[in-house]
């Protein structure tokens, strides 16, 4: 394993370790934390510490050592653990993340960057009787004698120790900085020069440390290796009787080593990384045999049972374990929304203050899985609407107090998957959209005609227009009217869409909605006229051929239809594409009622159902350009192409759309 390649899995690992730290952090400051929080807190600093340390991050190393050692006296309650040394080590793992972002770009931090912080650390953890270790762990390695109080340590590493990025010296060194340490060799493992393998693990070590420390203390230094080696530990002076020692048949320790065969095996591994282009190169591949499969199973189709009957049950099982493989293949590519909402904090914590303003963010729903290159995009977006949020809608703490609301203000971002899509949610609980604002500038800048009566709905749609701001001074935080029309294009970009809810005075709510995958779904085929469309099952609630009496018409808004006493509006999509001869009387044709996000259910109105299928999504937007209520295309088993609609992108960019939106008085609309 290369230098290089070692040096990214400790930058992605440390990536990891900051997400879980700063969950951590949440956890112990609003009262979630349970009696591991601390210790997975302190894991992850010293995890970030060590890696640091065998690359030479000596200023990264130093400040993680001065919050290791506060931690340690919080953890066992030597400290007590308030609100603000709290937010003392929230601005320290920001730094260190600074100081890893830094590393990883191969740039400097300003000179003195962490030392205000090292410095504040220290003063927290200085009190009477107790000297804090400030200074980084030796690096000389000095023979002490083991008479008195101390423990014995048979530290046997596993040959794969070095590739997990495991290094020994740091260990012994951090050892010696409990105090003084003999250190004696085992050579017995090292092979010959013609079999040695270079990234092996070939040494042990016994390690006596004179120093009456307690032996968790000397536990947690290994703790991170533990699975990567076998270790005693072992009071100074007892008979270490467990089978630790070189076997029976290994020369001695001082002996010249030998050639042996290498039989020693790493550990089971758990978990293994894995380049995003091969597991991208794994999906196309997937989505291949899933055209070939449709292909075949529409030729077998033509072919009579009687002509080959093994053939059908082939098929059958051909489609399970195809199915089967294509969900592992989804779920390698999935990982949870956490990656993402993780770096939200930080942005509330630094524009809060930047503004002047007290903000707190409460994140749920992180664990939820969606599409890895769907994650990868949503950083941007969430970071223009939390900053919009926080610079526009949640207000100061003395106008929040005038107008009877809590000083601090609350941000609540969320996400759930629904059906086959991801909805990710946004509010808060600010002064919302002035909507008479909103219009009047929309008016001075020539958005929209100067008597042009808007609804709600409209008026809010126009932040979305390029250029558009309402802000009165431009700032370092917004103002120049750039982020939300750059928000809805990557979300539409993605196959989703975006919808704002806002009540004036009380605040506002984003909703992003996004499809699970971008690969592979399930879909219903329909047929309209000659052409065929892919609905998403995901989407859809039932089917039926209406009755005619159970078809209404709406004056200005088309048709709906009845069911249940609720009233469905109709969306007939021979009108919406243009197709000839397809069937216009709903009562001769399928209904197939679908649900929306935002607008509830809507009936499209189709010729037939021809079969349930799966389907590999095409991008449109990649390979043509972005057509309103197209969500992709698809290559069906017959060798056509055969378009997937967006349902709700269909129904808001129609006619038909509107009856969506406004239903007659008398619907009772169904939910």
């Amino acid at each position: 394993m290369s230098f290089d390649h070692l040096r990214a899995t400790y930058f992605e690992e440390s990536a990891e370790l900051l997400e879980s730290a700063y969950a951590q952090l949440s956890a112990l400051a609003e009262d979630r934390a349970d009696g591991d929080t601390m210790h997975a807190l302190f894991r992850a600093i010293h995890s970030i510490k060590g890696g640091g340390g065998a690359f030479g991050f000596t200023r990264l190393v130093g400040l993680a050592h001065v919050m290791e050692t506060l931690l340690d006296h919080l953890r066992d309650g030597s400290l007590a653990s308030t609100p603000d040394r709290m937010a003392l080590l929230l601005k320290a793992t920001d730094a260190l993340a600074d100081l890893l972002g830094a590393e990883q770009r191969d740039e400097a931090m300003p000179e003195g960057f962490e030392k205000g912080l090292i410095a504040a650390l220290a003063a927290v953890v200085e009190s009477p009787g107790r000297a804090m270790k400030t200074g980084l762990p030796a690096t000389a390695l000095t023979p002490a004698a083991t008479d008195g109080a101390g423990w014995r340590i048979i530290f046997r590493p596993h040959a794969a120790l070095f590739r997990h990025a495991n290094e020994p010296l740091l260990l012994i060194r951090a050892l010696r900085a409990l105090g003084p340490v003999s250190v004696s060799v085992d050579l017995g493992r090292l092979p010959g020069l013609e079999v040695l393998e270079p990234e092996d693990a070939c040494l042990a070590w016994t390690l006596d440390l004179a120093a009456p420390v307690p032996r968790a203390e000397v536990e947690e230094i290994f703790e991170f290796v533990v699975d990567e080696c076998d270790l005693t530990i072992e009071p100074l002076g007892r008979t270490v009787t467990e089978a630790v020692d070189a076997p029976s048949d290994a020369p001695p320790m001082a002996a010249a080593p030998t050639a042996v065969p290498r039989t020693e095996q790493a550990a089971a591994v758990q978990s293994v990384r894995v380049d995003v282009a091969k597991v991208d190169r794994l999906v196309n591949l997937v989505g291949e045999l899933v055209i070939n499969q449709a292909m075949l199973v529409q030729i077998g189709n033509a072919v009579p049972p009687e002509a080959c009957p093994g053939l059908v049950a082939g098929l059958e099982t051909l489609s399970q374990h195809l199915r089967e493989l294509q969900e592992g293949v989804m779920a390698i590519r999935t990982q949870p929304v956490k990656s993402v909402f993780s770096r939200m904090p930080r942005l509330v914590r630094e524009l809060s203050a930047q503004l002047g303003k007290d903000v707190r963010l409460v994140v749920t729903g992180e664990a939820t899985e969606i599409d890895k290159t769907v994650v990868e995009q949503l950083a941007d977006p969430l970071t223009h609407l939390l900053r919009n949020a926080l610079d526009h809608g949640v207000e100061t703490p003395e106008v929040r107090e005038a107008a009877g609301k809590p000083r601090q203000g609350t941000v609540h971002l969320s996400a759930e998957q629904r059906g086959g899509r991801i909805l990710i949610e946004l509010s808060d609980d600010g002064r919302g959209i002035d909507r008479a604002r909103v219009l009047a500038r929309a008016k001075e800048r020539g958005i929209v005609a100067p008597d042009a009566v808007l609804t709600d709905n409209e008026v809010d749609e126009l932040i979305f227009m390029p250029g558009f701001s309402t802000a009165a001074v431009v700032s370092a935080v917004s103002g120049r009217g750039v982020g939300m029309d750059v928000v809805r294009r990557n979300i539409q970009s993605l196959g989703g869409r975006i919808a704002v809810e806002s009540r004036f005075g009380q605040g506002s709510r984003f909703v992003l909605s996004l499809p699970l995958t971008l690969a592979v779904l399930d879909g219903l085929v329909v047929s309209v006229g000659r052409e065929a469309y892919i609905l998403p099952i995901a989407s859809i609630v039932e089917s039926l051929r209406p009755r005619p009496q159970d078809i209404h018409d709406v004056v200005g808004r088309g048709q709906v239809l009845s069911i249940r006493g609720a009233y469905i509006p109709l969306l007939a999509l021979h009108r919406a594409f243009g197709v000839a001869d397809a069937v216009l009387d709903p009562s001769r044709g399928i209904v197939v009622i679908a649900e929306t996000d935002h607008a509830g259910r809507v009936g499209l109105l189709v010729d037939d159902l021809v079969g349930q299928h799966q389907v590999v999504v095409k991008s449109m937007e990649g390979n043509y350009g972005r057509i309103p209520g197209i969500g992709g295309a698809t290559i069906l088993g017959n060798g056509r192409v055969a378009l997937i609609l967006d349902v709700a992108g269909l129904a808001e960019t129609t006619d038909r759309g509107a009856a969506t939106r406004h239903a007659p008085p008398a619907a009772a609309v169904l939910h």
